[in-house]
């Protein structure tokens, strides 16, 4: 058993190989790869597992990305979201990207029970059911399924959103989102999430489940969208209770 002086030093001593690794990191463009972990360990004059137990703590913090049987590389910077009832694509512009996205399937149906009771709507009725990759600056961000009633918007069609936002569209019609309700919770990528998204299956993701309302009170969608954990961080606006 060891001690708690040593566990301080073991901690002592991982700390200042991350802060070594991540000087490295600044001098390196994402994509970049790391040297090997052997090559590293006797550079920072370390243990390997020492040298791991940091390397570790990066990758989990999104700063690093592992790939098995190929080596440790730069990752992308992980986005704040915000949790407000802004769009996707008011979100990538707020932070300087480029929004985009593609139609990957477009269907009216009818509702049915777990549809009808998130969007308050006979399980006859017939709702859009459209399938969208979200992009920004060209790479994958999330996978989008939006449920809507077709007497919302009618005339609606695929072409209509590609690479667009259902919320203009909306505002074009004339119709005001006035609330809405989201929980989220972590989760890993199916195959074929995995696979729209190029990830490998059973990666870290976040899964947001959303519906937006008008002033009546009025369900106007239903959206589920799984964002990849690598690639996001959510951001939270805390304020202390009124008195």
């Amino acid at each position: 058993m060891r001690s708690a002086g040593e566990a301080r030093t073991g901690h002592t001593k991982r700390q200042a190989v991350r802060q070594r690794l991540l000087e490295m990191l600044d001098g390196l463009d994402v994509g970049e790869a790391l040297p090997s972990e052997r090559r590293l360990a006797t550079e920072l004059g370390v243990s390997r597992p020492t040298l791991r137990q940091a390397i570790d703590g990066l990758v989990t913090e999104g700063r690093l990305d592992r790939r098995h049987g190929s080596g440790t590389y730069v990752a992308e910077p992980r986005i704040a979201v915000p949790l407000t009832m802004s769009s996707f694509t008011e979100d990538m512009i707020r932070r300087g990207m480029r929004p985009g996205g593609r139609v990957l399937s477009f269907r009216t149906e009818t509702a049915g029970a777990r549809i009808g009771r998130r969007l308050a709507l006979s399980p006859a009725e017939e709702v859009f059911t459209i399938r969208r990759l979200r992009l920004a600056d060209g790479a994958t961000m999330a996978i989008e399924t939006l449920y809507l009633p077709r007497a919302l918007l009618p005339d609606l069609r695929r072409q209509d959103l590609e690479g667009g936002s259902f919320y203009e569209l909306l505002r074009a019609d004339g119709v005001v989102i006035a609330s809405g309700t989201e929980t989220i919770e972590p989760t890993v990528t199916t195959e074929e999430e995995a696979a729209e998204l190029g990830v490998p299956v059973h990666m870290p993701a976040f899964l947001f489940e959303r519906v937006t309302r008008d002033a009546e009170g009025r369900p106007l969608e239903y959206v589920r969208s799984v964002y990849r954990g690598d690639r996001y961080r959510l951001e939270l606006d805390l304020r202390p209770p009124a008195h």
